[in-house]
């Protein structure tokens, strides 16, 4: 492999104290630590400004890439592709180009005036460089087709060739039905991600969707840094729509208003089972131009191989995708053009790798597997390429423990596994939590739909028992102001300010990767995988095969 000369620099400290995996053999079999310096030590360096936001067909993806596969070398682990540690995950770049396009939307007699990125965005999902649109627009409401829950949208309406305007998230349960999609929990059927599948499924022209915080979970910022960077998708899997995006509801308001409808009546109206879709008096005319290019990108997976002859034939896989938003903008119109995501996912990146020192010293009876995911950001499709071209055997990998944003702000008594439940994992890790002196966090209704969102999701889509271990709340030291330390998180996703501080408290970070690996060891060296619960649907998909 060539290095970049920076990366074998970088490699070096680490290199001079790293275990080899021949010498790990003889290891004691005490429970394999996590060193916090060490975890504290890749966190600093791969969310510094030297790998650049880690982006996306960016230099700086590319420079995490040699980073993370010289790191697996060095630290023992055995290449998990053959004699590669590389999976090649080739994915098409789409950028849309708002100054060469003429596309625009027309309500009643007039067109709009609205600006892309302050008011809509949007982009081909189907890597087309161009695209004619001369489309009428039709409101489905929340988009879904869920016979499960006797709900339907679309009422047998033809779609084909139609701009769909839908809301996000599910339709709200209520008193007579308070299970209603799951409650206050948000279903797959709430995510963006579902409803363009849907679209594509009716032949529609497009999809935008109608954007709000309560019903996101994030705010328009988190849209317009999204909406406006280069996106990606995996080659030869451009399933989507010809042009998909969002609109702001400010944006939204106006496109009803001027097309003779009154959006919350509409919206109102959507959250009964009765509900038709009701076609707008306005159009979506005008070409989109986007720039298209190939890139590849790369999973990184390194392995422990198992001490059990026959269990070692299968593996525990521990999770955590190394990209965030790399650069974006100039300098003379943005500032910092360096979203560093040190939290987003700088942390997961380098749990992964203290985590994997620890364990090649003490290997369990199965063998256990550290993957890095690209391009989760551009909506997790690392992890759907490796679940589709998985290197190890889906029906022999026990379980995928995830990390993704990790505790920044101290020690818990309690550890999250939201998610678990819908396996036996979540009596195993009840187990190990308590022999750490943790608790299982409280569960709460997941609004934001966050079993869906994380890498997690597209292993336990094949079947595989999978969640994300999540940070507790419940904080040691100065609870109170832990806590808004922990919230004002949120002002800094998906922002530059994502940054490191090397005044970080990093012993419940290091405590939540510890959970992680001896909960995965604990898997490993069970006498039998976990299994899904009784009437989970990702369980009927191992059940086939």
């Amino acid at each position: 492999m060539k290095v970049h000369p920076i990366v074998i620099g970088l490699c070096l400290p680490f290199a001079l104290s790293a275990p080899t995996f021949a010498s790990s053999q003889t290891h004691s079999k005490a429970a394999a630590q996590v060193e916090e310096s060490a975890l504290r030590a890749h966190l600093a360096l791969v969310s510094s400004d030297l790998f650049e936001g880690r982006g996306t067909g960016q230099r700086g993806g590319d420079l995490t890439v040699q980073y993370l596969e010289s790191q697996a070398q060095v630290l023992g682990l055995k290449p998990g592709n053959g004699n590669s540690y590389r999976q090649l995950v080739k994915i098409a770049g789409v950028k849309a180009l708002p100054a060469e396009s003429s596309v625009h939307l027309h309500a009643g007699d007039q067109d709009m005036s609205i600006e892309f990125g302050k008011d809509w965005v949007w982009a081909p999902g189907d890597a087309g460089a161009s695209h004619q649109f001369d489309h009428d627009i039709v409101f489905v409401g929340y988009g879904i087709s869920a016979p499960e829950e006797n709900w339907d949208d679309y009422k047998g309406m033809d779609l084909k060739g139609k701009l769909l305007v839908m809301m996000v998230n599910d339709p709200q349960a209520s008193k007579e039905e308070p299970n209603l999609f799951g409650g206050k929990a948000l279903t797959y059927y709430g995510r963006w991600t579902y409803k363009y599948e849907e679209a594509k499924r009716r032949g529609a022209a497009g999809v935008l969707l109608i954007h709000t915080t309560p019903s996101a979970s994030y705010g328009w910022s988190v849209v317009q840094v999204g909406g406006t960077s280069e996106k990606f998708l995996i080659k030869g899997n451009n399933a989507g729509n010809p042009i998909q995006g969002w609109m702001s509801e400010d944006t939204a308001r106006q496109l009803f208003s001027k097309a003779g409808q009154d959006l919350d009546a509409l919206r109102a109206a959507a959250e009964k089972r009765d509900f038709k879709p009701v076609a707008l008096n306005a159009k979506i005319q005008g070409e989109a131009k986007a720039a298209i290019r190939d890139v590849d990108q790369y999973n990184i997976a390194g392995i422990v191989p198992g001490s059990d002859p026959v269990l070692k034939n299968e593996v525990v896989i521990y999770s955590a995708h190394w990209d965030h938003l790399g650069k974006q903008g100039t300098q003379a119109t943005t500032g910092d053009t360096i979203y560093n995501g040190a939290v987003d996912n700088g942390s997961g990146t380098a749990a992964l790798l203290a985590m994997a020192k620890a364990a090649v010293q003490n290997p369990a009876k199965r063998s256990q597997m550290f993957l890095w995911v690209a391009a989760e950001e551009q909506g997790l499709l690392g992890s759907a390429y490796y679940a589709g071209q998985a290197l190890w055997p889906l029906h022999k990998t026990a379980a995928n423990l995830n990390l993704d944003s990790l505790n920044f702000v101290g020690r818990t008594h309690d550890i999250g596994t939201q998610g678990s439940e819908r396996t036996e994992l979540a009596a195993i890790a009840a187990q190990v939590a308590k022999k750490m002196g943790l608790r299982i966090a409280d569960a709460e209704p997941d609004l934001a739909g966050g079993y869906f969102r994380s890498d997690h999701f597209n292993f336990a889509k094949a079947g595989v028992p999978a969640f994300s271990i999540e940070a507790g709340h419940n904080y040691i030291k100065d609870p109170e102001a832990s806590s808004k330390k922990a919230q004002a998180y949120e002002l800094r996703y998906h922002q530059v300010s994502d940054e490191y501080d090397p005044s970080w408290d990093l012993s419940g970070m290091t405590e939540q990767a510890q959970f992680t690996l001896n909960l995965g060891r604990a898997v490993a060296d069970a006498a039998k995988m976990p299994a899904w619960k009784k009437g989970e649907a990702f369980g009927k998909v191992r059940e086939v095969k």
